[in-house]
């Protein structure tokens, strides 16, 4: 039975959800996204993923915030019979959450309570996790403590960035969330109440915290890339440039910390060394190590910050 569904989502990660919803016959009647912003150079205005995706999918969509002014009264109109929320970056305000007889539904990327908050597939893999997943949730009022329907699990090697990571769960996310919705229609499937006790929180990643500290150990480090990669990006200053590692690897080889060991890339941290394998220098592409090292000469033995 096809519902009456109102889709709220803003990157790339909510694609998923959208597109396999209307594969599905529940065809959005409404989508919310953030509104468009300007690019700093040129001024450029640049629509969010999903609203482009809608456009292109012939759905209405609003940008207006939800405490809007009259918005609320829009959404009401729309009556819809389930809201799908996948990445919108607004909190829902509690007066369309007391909208009687309807259902928020969240996809969120991990598996609750671990993990609530901005943050949770960077903060998975910095915190060295094995393995994470997707929850979908119902939305309440307290920031991902609502009861789950589903969870599905992944797991996270050694090498797994954020974005290979995200790009995973969003498809593994879409698949839950039909099978969720496929339950509660059949009326199958029943909510479990997440354990406030076992909750961590995923912060929003500060600026900050992508510098890369060469006194860490060379496995906190390697997480610390895989966590950042692609974007912000785990970074150190070159010749007064931002240098972006995307890709590195633990050597067994110890000196100072920030020390280049050799003329491949390898620099010393507090235990071991990391090899640079993938880089990036400000403004430009990702490019291999021994590509950067073709056009630049790093001395064996100084010391990076």
């Amino acid at each position: 039975m096809p519902l009456k569904v109102v889709f709220m989502g803003s990157p790339d990660f909510s694609i998923p959800s959208l597109k396999m919803l209307i594969d599905k016959n529940h065809k959005p009647i409404c989508v919310y996204t953030q509104s468009p912003q300007k690019k700093m150079r040129g001024q450029k205005v640049l629509k969010t993923p999903v609203h482009i995706y809608s456009e292109k999918m012939d759905i209405e969509v609003r940008t207006r915030k939800l405490d809007f002014e009259n918005e609320y009264v829009n959404f009401k109109n729309l009556k819809p019979d389930l809201v799908v929320v996948v990445a919108y970056g607004q909190i829902i305000p509690e007066s369309y959450l007391k909208i009687p007889n309807l259902l928020f539904l969240n996809v969120h990327a991990s598996l609750l309570p671990k993990w609530r908050g901005a943050a949770p597939i960077e903060r998975a893999i910095l915190n060295g996790d094995k393995e994470t997943g997707v929850s979908i949730m119902k939305i309440e009022k307290k920031l991902d403590a609502g009861p789950y329907i589903m969870q599905s699990r992944i797991k996270i090697d050694s090498e797994t960035n954020s974005g290979e990571l995200k790009e995973k769960l969003s498809i593994l996310g879409a698949k839950s969330l039909i099978q969720s919705i496929d339950l509660i229609l059949s009326k199958e499937g029943s909510f479990i109440d997440q354990n406030d006790k076992e909750a961590s929180y995923a912060k929003k990643i500060e600026k900050e915290e992508s510098k890369i500290n060469w006194q860490e150990d060379a496995e906190k480090i390697i997480l610390k890339i895989n966590a950042f990669s692609p974007k912000p990006g785990a970074w150190f200053y070159f010749n007064k440039l931002r240098i972006k590692i995307h890709k590195a690897k633990i050597v067994n080889l110890n000196g100072k910390p920030g020390t280049v060991l050799d003329d491949k890339l390898t620099i010393a941290t507090k235990k071991n060394a990391i090899k640079i394998l993938k880089l990036q220098k400000e403004g430009k592409n990702i490019i291999e190590a021994t590509d950067f090292l073709k056009g630049n000469k790093v001395n064996k033995n100084i010391i990076l910050n």
